[in-house]
C-alpha cells in the first residue's frame, strides 16, 4: 500500500477558495470552469449509462481490495454499464481493468494534481480536469449506480456527496453499495447513530445497501438500477459530426 501520497490543491483551484479576488479575476475563472464543465460534457456524451466505482489510490494490485474492485469493475461491464472511475491508480486502475479485460467499456476522469497523476492504462476514453468540483459532478452525471470501495477521505466526500443529492431529490434514487462492512464498520455505526439521534430520517437508512460479496453488488444494481430505470441494451451510433463513441444501453 503506497503510503507517499499527498494531495494538495491546484494552483489553479486554490484561488477559488480565497475571500476576495478582482471581478476581473473572478470573471475569468468562471470562464475556466465554464471550459472543463463544456469540454467534459462533450467527451463524455456518448458513453453511455454508466456504474461509477470509487475508491483509494494508494491500494496496490496485490491488495484483497484491488482484486474486489477489478471483480466488481468486471461484472459491472457483464451488465452492460459503462465502468467509470475516477481515472486513476489503486482502486479506480483496478475497476477500470476488470471492465476492460471483461470486454466492456471503461472510462476516467482523472484529476490533475502536482504529483502528476497520470491516468491509468485501461481506460477507453479519459479527460483530465483541475477542479475537483467539477470532475465530481461528471463522476455523478453519467451514473446510474455508485459503488463506494474502501478509501479515504476524497472516498468518503463522493459517497455523502452522492447521498446528499439523493436524499434531497436533486438526483433520482440511484442505488449506492457500500463495499466492504469491516473495513466500513465505523463509518456504517456513525451513520446508525445519524439515525438514531433523528439527524437524518430512518428510511435514509434505505439509501446505503452494505455487502462483501461482488455479486450482490451486482444484483442490488441489476435490480435498483437497469430493471428500475428501464434500462435494456441497444447500440447506438452517433451522427458522424460527434465523432466514433459509443453507447451501451
Amino acid at each position: 500500500m503506497k503510503k507517499d501520497i499527498k494531495y494538495h490543491l491546484q494552483k489553479t483551484e486554490a484561488p477559488f477558495l480565497q475571500r476576495r479576488r478582482s471581478r476581473f479575476k473572478e470573471f475569468i475563472f468562471t470562464l475556466k470552469v465554464q471550459y472543463y464543465f463544456i469540454k467534459g460534457f462533450r467527451k463524455m456524451h456518448f458513453i453511455g449509462p454508466c456504474a461509477t466505482v470509487y475508491g483509494s489510490a494508494r491500494f496496490e494490485p496485490d491488495s484483497d481490495h484491488y482484486k474486489h474492485a477489478e471483480k466488481i469493475g468486471a461484472d459491472l461491464a457483464k451488465l452492460g454499464f459503462t465502468v467509470m472511475t475516477g481515472g486513476g491508480p489503486g482502486l479506480m486502475e483496478a475497476a477500470n481493468k476488470g471492465a476492460f479485460e471483461a470486454g466492456g467499456y471503461s472510462v476516467g476522469v482523472n484529476i490533475i494534481l502536482p504529483f502528476e497523476q497520470k491516468p491509468n492504462p485501461y481506460l477507453h476514453k479519459w479527460i483530465d480536469i483541475p477542479y475537483f468540483f467539477v470532475r465530481k459532478y461528471l463522476l455523478m452525471k453519467y451514473s446510474y449506480a455508485f459503488v463506494i470501495m474502501p478509501g479515504g477521505m476524497g472516498t468518503l466526500d463522493e459517497l455523502f456527496e452522492a447521498l446528499t443529492l439523493i436524499q434531497n431529490h436533486m438526483v433520482e434514487n440511484f442505488p449506492v453499495v457500500i463495499f466492504d462492512r469491516a473495513y466500513h464498520k465505523d463509518l456504517i455505526e456513525h451513520i446508525e447513530l445519524m439515525a438514531r439521534t433523528e439527524s437524518i430520517s430512518p428510511e435514509d437508512m434505505e439509501l446505503i445497501f452494505v455487502t462483501d460479496s461482488p455479486s450482490e453488488v451486482v444484483a442490488h444494481i441489476k435490480t435498483h438500477a437497469i430493471e428500475k430505470f428501464g434500462l435494456s441494451m441497444m447500440e447506438y451510433e452517433p451522427k458522424w459530426w460527434h465523432g466514433k463513441n459509443r453507447r451501451k444501453f
